[in-house]
């Protein structure tokens, strides 16, 4: 009896250790999975916060809450089940949609460099006076974020299509839940930066007064800063995938090029190699997204003249 006790003991001692290996094999995975959606996910930090602009101050976590809820509803109801339907039974497709999705993150990109230089933005909030009810702000923003979020996903699923139905399944539930409750914890933190140090800045103490002031002026240079590394991330994700899908689906030249610049770079910096061959790649990459978007950029444009001309005029 005690030994046919020791023996389940021991099994059960087994089994555990075979689920810890598990939980850290996918929380491992879901790490590398969500590092290379960096881009999308900087991006969709910097989006956010602009729909809660001139909103009441006791609204903004609230609304912020509602975008995340609607967040998660769409990477968990509607976009993990295709995906995985998708990577099962027609994987072959694959790098075709990641490269779909990666010419609009460089078009994303492209124009929002085109807008910083020509000075004409449209940008992703309200920004036309109209006081919009909290019911619009929020589907406004979740149809945004389906966007980011699907490509975040598709992302992180090519970084494990190789895996087993379940590990893939399991890890992109982590990715789901870890990428929502980052982002939105951040863009909650970023939109009560301002009152937070309004607060400070009210103290008697001159050293906290000072921080809580620095706060408030700090909070429109983190947005722009978001923005701006949102911008380089999205256009270095988007052209890093077109070079590396195109070399997959056959078209090598773009590759080894990027990949004979890199090497000389490697060689010739001797400790440093790894990181400035690692940054050539980068810039390569993000040159490539800037091109594909801007050529995007111009068909676009190029289609909503030609509509708006073809609509007939009102009297």
């Amino acid at each position: 009896m005690a030994g046919g006790l020791a023996a389940l003991l021991d099994d059960v001692a087994t089994l555990t250790r075979a689920a810890a290996a598990s939980i850290d094999d996918i929380g491992a995975a879901a790490a590398k999975a969500s590092a290379k959606a960096a881009g999308v996910v900087v991006d969709d930090t910097a989006v956010t916060p602009q729909y809660v602009r001139g909103l009441a101050a006791e609204r903004e976590v609230p609304i912020v809450v509602r975008i995340a809820k609607g967040s998660l509803r769409n990477k968990l109801l509607f976009i993990l089940p295709a995906i995985m339907l998708l990577s099962q039974f027609a994987g072959g497709l694959l790098t075709p949609l990641l490269m779909v999705g990666a010419c609009y993150l460089c078009y994303e990109g492209a124009e929002k460099v085109w807008e910083k230089v020509s000075g004409h933005s449209h940008g992703h909030g309200s920004d036309d006076g109209e006081l919009k009810d909290e019911d619009t702000i929020v589907k406004g923003a979740v149809r945004t974020d389906f966007i980011l979020s699907a490509e975040i996903m598709v992302i992180s699923l090519n970084e494990v299509d190789q895996e087993p139905f379940v590990a893939r399944l399991a890890t992109l539930i982590v990715v789901a839940i870890g990428i929502t409750v980052l982002v939105y914890g951040v863009v909650a933190g970023i939109v009560k930066m301002d009152d937070a140090g309004l607060r400070l800045s009210q103290q008697k103490s001159g050293g906290v007064a000072a921080f809580g002031r620095g706060l408030v002026k700090g909070m429109p240079r983190l947005l722009t800063a978001l923005t701006v590394i949102g911008t380089a991330a999205m256009l270095w994700v988007g052209g890093h995938i077109l070079l590396v899908g195109t070399d997959e689906l056959g078209w090598h030249a773009p590759y080894e090029i990027v990949h004979h610049l890199e090497e000389p770079a490697h060689d010739a910096t001797g400790a440093f190699g790894g990181v400035v061959g690692w940054l050539v790649n980068t810039f390569a990459s993000a040159i490539i997204g800037l091109v594909v978007g801007a050529v995007l950029v111009m068909i676009v444009t190029l289609v909503l003249r030609l509509r708006k001309k073809k609509q007939p005029a009102h009297h």
